[in-house]
């Protein structure tokens, strides 16, 4: 008798109930990934997510075998290759932990269906502090605004305390053929992920490694700091959660430990919970709506007139060309690292959405192809906020002013002098400034759009599709 586990987004040894479970039976444990893009649907990793799933297989390999195991790597179509092994292993168990979005569900849905009749199979909470349909208003319903959704899960517990990886994982008389990890192809043939992992550690070493080092330095001035793209106030755990290299309940189980200790840091790691209580949200959302992946929660916004020829401009935001000194700083940390600032993600997608009335889907899977922690729940949340027609969305009125962001939350510029060095030698007052007309700075472009104009603009439009006469033309 076997158990085969079947990673996913999940690729750590420690609070993997999967793994946990399938040791607890005694039996021969078969750890495998399958490569199962699912290329019809919106599941499928961007460019750099790729990448760094590559060196996450790497990092996961190499524990498996510290434990007396081996990961197998298979390519394909999860619901033809798991009757495969199946079949070819002997296995009569077969332990996954959950995904939530559409894609993933549907088809998980369908092979616990087909292959409970040939072996047990079982499936798990990896990913969240507690299940989408665990937390729910009242009369049953689904929440749309985080403050009573978090209030809810404060009540219903989010302390739970992470399982202990396996101290030795059984391993079977016969392992099964395995590819190797480059075949799987990963990694661009052109090599521009080597400057973008150069800025990171992967694995579920250096997840918690990132994790205990920024308790003590970050945690205290979380809630400030973290606005301010120059300094490093944030935990950059993301990837790490979207690979599931550590887990949300690891991250609060140890953060809550921490300001047991210390409890002067009460109100920022108290904030840097919230903000797991944010990504837990977006999950909630996209279980409920999954429609959200593709089109807006404010049926409204489904008849707003958004710009018919935006390729050029759209190429523009992209290439970190658009004049506005912030907005281009944060596409090109974004193009460079696979990551940008959260702060900076606000001012970059309004910047699309409101004033050059790109539709808020090219945003998305832009970011889906660039970020490393292209989460999907998170990034859809997080455009629909932004673009005002999402859950708890920002009033369509909020658009974010660059000039004044930048001012606020980069003072001295020094987070537009990192990513745009051609405005290096500008003075601290005049980098957050675009370029005048006739300035004689010919390696940077004028404004794509002027602000104030193109505010009123979108604040009009706004006003008329909440008329319920406005049909888009």
């Amino acid at each position: 008798m076997t158990v085969l586990v079947w990673f996913r987004q999940d690729l750590r040894l420690t609070d993997n109930p999967a793994l946990y479970h399938a040791c607890r039976t005694g039996e021969p444990v078969i750890p495998v990934f399958i490569d199962d893009p699912l290329p019809t649907s919106v599941s499928q990793l961007g460019s750099a997510s790729r990448v760094w799933l590559h060196h996450s297989l790497q990092a996961l390999t190499q524990d498996l075998q510290a434990s007396g195991s081996h990961l197998i790597l298979r390519q394909g179509s999860a619901s033809v290759i798991l009757p495969q092994l199946l079949a070819e292993t002997g296995a009569t168990r077969l332990y996954w932990n959950r995904l939530y979005d559409p894609a993933s569900l549907q088809r998980d849905r369908q092979l616990k269906e087909s292959l409970r009749q040939v072996c047990e199979v079982r499936s798990f909470n990896a990913s969240l502090l507690n299940e989408p349909w665990e937390v729910l208003k009242a009369d049953g319903t689904p929440y749309k605004v985080f403050t009573p959704f978090w209030q809810a899960m404060l009540r219903y517990g989010i302390q739970h305390q992470p399982l202990p990886a396996p101290a030795q994982i059984p391993a079977p008389a016969q392992v099964p053929a395995s590819l190797p990890l480059d075949s799987l192809k990963l990694l661009p043939h052109i090599r521009w992920d080597i400057g973008m992992m150069s800025h990171w550690q992967v694995g579920e070493r250096a997840a918690l490694h990132k994790l205990l080092n920024f308790l003590p330095i970050g945690g205290k001035d979380y809630q400030q700091a973290r606005d301010l793209p120059a300094h490093s106030g944030t935990s950059r755990l993301s990837p790490h959660l979207h690979f599931g290299e550590i887990s949300p309940r690891q991250v609060v189980w140890l953060a809550e430990q921490f300001l047991a200790e210390n409890a002067t840091a009460d109100s920022g790691v108290r904030h840097f919970i919230r903000e797991i209580g944010w990504r837990e949200f977006a999950w909630h959302l996209l279980y409920h709506f999954p429609h959200t992946v593709e089109r807006p929660l404010d049926e409204r916004f489904t008849r707003f007139p958004w710009a018919e020829n935006h390729e050029e401009i759209l190429i523009r935001w992209q290439r970190g060309q658009t004049g506005y000194p912030i907005i281009d700083a944060g596409m090109r940390e974004l193009w460079q690292t696979g990551w940008m600032h959260n702060r900076v993600r606000m001012i970059v997608a309004s910047l699309l959405c409101k004033n050059l009335l790109v539709p808020w889907q090219k945003g998305e899977n832009w970011f889906r192809d660039t970020l490393v922690d292209a989460d999907l729940a998170s990034n859809v949340l997080g455009w629909q906020w932004t673009a005002g027609c999402g859950a708890d969305a920002a009033p369509y009125f909020r658009i974010f002013n660059p000039i004044l962001q930048s001012q606020k939350f980069d003072p001295d510029g020094d987070y537009i002098r990192r990513w745009v060095p051609e405005l290096r030698e500008r003075s601290s007052k005049q980098i957050h400034l675009p370029r005048e007309p006739g300035e004689n700075k010919q390696n940077y472009p004028l404004p794509v759009v002027d602000f104030k104009a193109s505010r009123e603009q979108a604040l009009s439009l706004f006003e008329k599709i909440k008329q319920p006469s406005f049909r888009k033309t």
